[in-house]
């Protein structure tokens, strides 16, 4: 059986009454006598437990009565009854209330109505310990009465002490509030009060949970980013000195400017794979700057084939913005775009911002888009990081470009840091 628990602005679920409570949440349920306060309040285990503690208190009890009883000259089968009377008034008193709102709270009702009906139950356990523990000391009295000449009560005295209408008033009222007093305790008062403290608790835990987990994903997210980028400072590297090689017998000055190129790409990059901080945080300016530098290396690579612009206004360099996504779109635009075609092409990169969004755009006239691009592992990274530094606040668009080619669009929005 399950009950649902609510939170303001938190995630809702099904809470399990059969299992233990997560340790955030349990209240005094360190010592052996409290173990079943490590169930949810008024379910089974924690009725079976709460019962064997105050079960075992009142039987205790009853067995001090009875051995004080016998010392008395009373008949043991009398005794006997007198405690087991005892014992089972003050066992329906300290049991009732919290065994009807255990029965409600297994319903596997609503919260809201849930919560109603278990302070109903209690009110209706307390009238019924009442009445129970009325009946048990009636008997006990008649007990007393017929063995030893007196009662707990005198009702003759009694009655004369209310003849007045007054004291009569006064009387039940003290009496009335005297037992709401005990049996409201006894009868699961403060068992009411840890019920609503459990939802509240269990709520925070949840939000806590939930909070750890979204930053355990950020950290393995974080790691992956670090390893993808550790991996494509090499391949680029390796794949640029191989063509400044081949170019060094055929065009010693193109391979000069390319290795010139080169070491003001690798200046850029390769502090920045030393220092765990900035490699995850940059500016929209940083990889604006290193994506032309990561052109201008492709441009000489490919004999002046490929050309680029940058566009983005000054004001918006200086934005946070996260490392490596810009990269691979553009890395995407030359690998899919620009090398399949031949001839000439063209990659532009433009920044700008409308509706509270940073939008940056790379557009190429290559190849355009074909089955299964888009689904790689350079792009599931993108998508990755901006739902786990954005959330739904952020995307990735891929389309084909007006004329021929193709343009991808990412958009993060202006008041978030990633």
């Amino acid at each position: 059986m399950a009950a649902v628990v609510e939170g303001p602005g938190l995630h809702t679920g099904p809470l399990s009454l059969r299992r233990p409570l997560p340790d955030d949440v349990v209240v005094g349920g360190d010592f052996l006598w409290t173990r079943y306060r490590r169930y949810p309040v008024f379910s089974a285990p924690w009725l079976a437990g709460r019962t064997l503690l105050f079960g075992s208190l009142i039987l205790i009890f009853a067995i001090l009565t009875l051995l004080g009883t016998l010392m008395a000259p009373v008949t043991l089968r009398g005794a006997l009854g007198a405690s087991a009377y005892t014992f089972v008034g003050f066992l329906m008193m300290t049991t009732a209330g919290p065994g009807l709102a255990t029965l409600t709270r297994h319903l596997g009702l609503a919260a809201r109505v849930e919560r109603v009906l278990v302070v109903l139950a209690l009110c209706a356990g307390i009238a019924v310990a009442y009445g129970v523990d009325s009946w048990a000391s009636a008997h006990i009295n008649a007990f007393l009465v017929s063995e030893m000449g007196y009662g707990l009560i005198d009702r003759d005295s009694l009655e004369q002490q209310t003849a007045q209408p007054v004291i009569q008033q006064l009387g039940f009222v003290v009496k009335l509030m005297t037992a709401l007093l005990i049996y409201g305790l006894l009868g699961g008062g403060a068992a009411v009060r840890a019920y609503f403290s459990e939802q509240r608790r269990l709520a925070e835990s949840r939000h806590r949970r939930e909070l750890a987990a979204a930053q355990s994903r950020q950290h393995e997210s974080e790691l992956r980013l670090g390893a993808l980028q550790a991996q494509v400072e090499p391949h680029f590297l390796f794949n640029t000195l191989a063509s400044v090689r081949a170019l060094v017998r055929q065009d010693a000055g193109r391979a000069e400017a390319m290795l010139d190129a080169l070491v003001d790409y690798l200046r850029s990059t390769i502090p920045r794979l030393r220092d765990d901080q900035a490699r995850l945080a940059s500016t929209l300016g940083e990889q604006l700057d290193l994506c032309a530098r990561y052109l201008e290396v492709m441009r000489l690579r490919t004999g002046d084939r490929l050309q680029y612009t940058v566009e983005a206004d000054d004001a918006l360099r200086g934005l946070a913005y996260p490392p490596l996504l810009l990269i691979t779109l553009v890395e995407n635009a030359v690998k899919h775009g620009i090398e399949p075609r031949p001839g000439a092409g063209r990659i532009a990169i433009r920044a700008w911002t409308a509706d509270d969004a940073l939008r940056v755009r790379v557009v190429d006239d290559g190849a355009g888009l074909s089955p299964g691009v888009g689904g790689g592992m350079g792009l599931a990274n993108v998508r990755e990081q901006l739902a786990v530094r954005f959330g739904p606040r952020a995307s990735l668009r891929l389309s084909g470009a007006p004329g021929g080619g193709a343009q991808a669009e990412i958009r993060t929005p202006l008041d978030a840091r990633p």
